[in-house]
C-alpha cells in the first residue's frame, strides 16, 4: 500500500527543483493501509512558499486515488533537510539457488566440520557450492579450507562495492576471519557483529551457486535472528552429538526455526561423533558420547534424521591441515553423501 501511495505522489513536481516530491526527498514518510493514509512532507523551512500548495495537491490526489481512505488522510509538514531515498542494494544472494543454515544448539559438536565436508560432498556431486562463515565470534572455515592468508579484494559494479570471495577446492568461501588478526579477541557488541554479517552476506560477489551453506554460530542469538530476517533460508540442518546434554540444546534450535514467525524448514538432524571404530577392530563400535540421542529426538519431534557420522581420525586431521577429509578419504565421503542425498531430496 505504501508503494502505491508513493507511486501516486511521484506525479507531483516541485516547482523549484523540477523533480517529483518522492525522488527529491520531500516525501519523508508514508504510512498507509486501505482505510487510512498518513504522509509526512519535509521542507527546509516550514514556511516554504511551496509547502502549502504541495500539501493541498497531495491531499487532493490521495482522495481521488484512494476514495476508501478519503476521510482519514493526514498530511503533515515538518522542517528539515529533505533526503532523497537511497537506491536499495540488491543482495548478491539472489544469484544463489538454495541457501541452507547449518546450526547447532551448543558449541563443540563439530558443526563447522560438518559444514565443510558437506560442501565438498555437494561439489563432488556436481553442484556449485559456497560457504559463508557466519560464526562471527569464532570463525573457522578459512582455516579448514587453508585460506588463512587470503585478503579479499573489493570490486565495483554498477556503482556498488562488492567483496570477492576466496576460492578453495572449487568452493567459494567468505569469512570474517579474512578481516581480523588471528591473535585479536573479537570483542564486538551485537550491533557490530550483525552489521559485519550483513555486509558479508549481501556484498560478497557470489557466483551462480547451486548451494550456499551458512555456518551459523552455536545457540539461538542475534546472529540467527539477523540471518532469518535478512534472507529467505531454504532450510536448516541441526548438528548434534549423541549425549543428552547436546540433544537438549538441539530442541531449542529446532523450535527456533520452526517458530511460526520464522518458518524455516528443518531439513533434518545430523548426529556427529556417533561412535568410534578402531581400524584394528573393524567390527566394534564404541559409543563414547552415548548412543542415538539425536536420532531418538528426531523421531520424537517429527524431524528427519539425516544420518550419523562416526569419529574418524582423518576428519580431525583434515580440519587441522586445511583439507576437509571428504577430499581425501572415500570412507568419510560415504557418510556425507547419504546426508547430502537426503537434503537434495527434501529440497
Amino acid at each position: 500500500m505504501q508503494e502505491k501511495v508513493k507511486s501516486v505522489l511521484k506525479g507531483i513536481i516541485h516547482p523549484e527543483t523540477q523533480q517529483n516530491i518522492v525522488e527529491n526527498g520531500v516525501v519523508e514518510q508514508v504510512t498507509a493501509r486501505e482505510d487510512k493514509i498518513t504522509v509526512v512532507l519535509c521542507f527546509p523551512k516550514s514556511r516554504d512558499p511551496f509547502a502549502v500548495r504541495i500539501k493541498s495537491l497531495v491531499e487532493q490526489m490521495l482522495k481521488e486515488q484512494f476514495p476508501q481512505a478519503a476521510e482519514n488522510i493526514t498530511v503533515v509538514i515538518k522542517e528539515g533537510t529533505p533526503r532523497p531515498p537511497q537506491p536499495k542494494r540488491e543482495s548478491t544472494t539472489v544469484k544463489v539457488g538454495k541457501i541452507i543454515a547449518v546450526a547447532s544448539g551448543k558449541g563443540g559438536v563439530g558443526k563447522s566440520t560438518v559444514t565443510a565436508n558437506l560442501a565438498l560432498t555437494l561439489r563432488n556431486m556436481g553442484f556449485r557450492v559456497g560457504v559463508l562463515d557466519a560464526d562471527i565470534y569464532g570463525p573457522s572455515q578459512h582455516k579448514m579450507f587453508d585460506r588463512e592468508g587470503y585478503l579479499p579484494d573489493a570490486v565495483q559494479e554498477n556503482g556498488q562495492d562488492y567483496i570477492v570471495p576466496a576460492q578453495s577446492m572449487d568452493i567459494e568461501l567468505m569469512s570474517i576471519g579474512f578481516f581480523i588478526n588471528p591473535d585479536d579477541a573479537l570483542m564486538w557488541r551485537g550491533a557490530m557483529a550483525t552489521s559485519a554479517l550483513k555486509q558479508l552476506l549481501h556484498q560478497t560477489m557470489w557466483g551462480g551457486l547451486d548451494f550456499l551453506l551458512i555456518d551459523m554460530p552455536p545457540g539461538t542469538g542475534d546472529i540467527h535472528l539477523t540471518m532469518i530476517s535478512e534472507i529467505k533460508l531454504d532450510g536448516a540442518i541441526i548438528v548434534s552429538t549423541p549425549q543428552q546434554i547436546a540433544v537438549a540444546d538441539v530442541v531449542r534450535g529446532v523450535e527456533m526455526f520452526r517458530h511460526e514467525q520464522v518458518n524455516v524448514p528443518v531439513l533434518g538432524v545430523v548426529e556427529n561423533m556417533a561412535w568410534f571404530t578402531p581400524k584394528e577392530l573393524p567390527d566394534n563400535k564404541y559409543y563414547i558420547f552415548g548412543r542415538g540421542g539425536a536420532r531418538a529426538y528426531a523421531e520424537q519431534a517429527g524431524v528427519p534424521f539425516l544420518g550419523d557420522i562416526p569419529i574418524i581420525q582423518s576428519i580431525m586431521d583434515g580440519g587441522e591441515c586445511g583439507k576437509p577429509s571428504v577430499a581425501t578419504d572415500p570412507d568419510v565421503e560415504h557418510y556425507y553423501r547419504e546426508i547430502a542425498q537426503k537434503i537434495i531430496a527434501a529440497l
